[in-house]
């Protein structure tokens, strides 16, 4: 079964820029040369995105394959199929990564006991509610990635597929 998503790096150093490529290359089988573009929200560092085409699984190994690199910032998107609800990442290095599922309208789906866990938690005073909420929503990390994301409309898209 496959699936389709897309790959956001928001700001990478220059000197990283090879490193994604390879790392992304390794997760789809392919050569992959992105187009790199500077990102004017973080001077100094370079932007890219692409559609991708591959397994159900493949955003999380795009994912893995680069939530290791700490000047790194992106997102890795992956649209719902027949056998898989859809997946977001977003990493930053302040925050590290979040992952959340995603339904067919690209809504985050957050599971029963995720739920129950903050409103347990809150309700023994350990934390707030709606920040509990908003950490499983990703909104500490759309909060940072928001000036990356608007500095990057109108950049080229090029879709790759994985080898099988």
């Amino acid at each position: 079964m496959t699936t389709r998503g897309v790959l956001y790096v928001h700001s990478a150093p220059r000197a990283l820029c090879p490193h994604v490529e390879w790392a992304v290359a390794g997760v789809l089988g392919t050569r992959v040369n992105l187009d790199w573009i500077r990102q004017p929200a973080a001077p100094g560092t370079w932007r890219s995105e692409f559609s991708w085409q591959g397994e159900v699984g493949t955003a999380s190994k795009l994912a893995s394959a680069l939530r290791g690199w700490h000047l790194l910032r992106f997102e890795v998107t992956a649209e719902p199929c027949a056998k898989a609800e859809g997946e977001r990442y977003s990493c930053t290095p302040d925050l590290g990564i979040f992952h959340a599922v995603t339904g067919i309208h690209g809504d985050i789906l957050i599971p029963e006991d995720r739920l129950r866990a903050a409103l347990t938690r809150s309700q023994r005073g350990e934390t707030n509610l709606e920040a509990e909420i908003a950490k499983l929503l990703g909104k500490p990390w759309d909060d940072e990635l928001e000036p990356f994301r608007y500095a990057g409309e109108g950049a080229p898209v090029r879709w790759l597929h994985q080898v099988v």
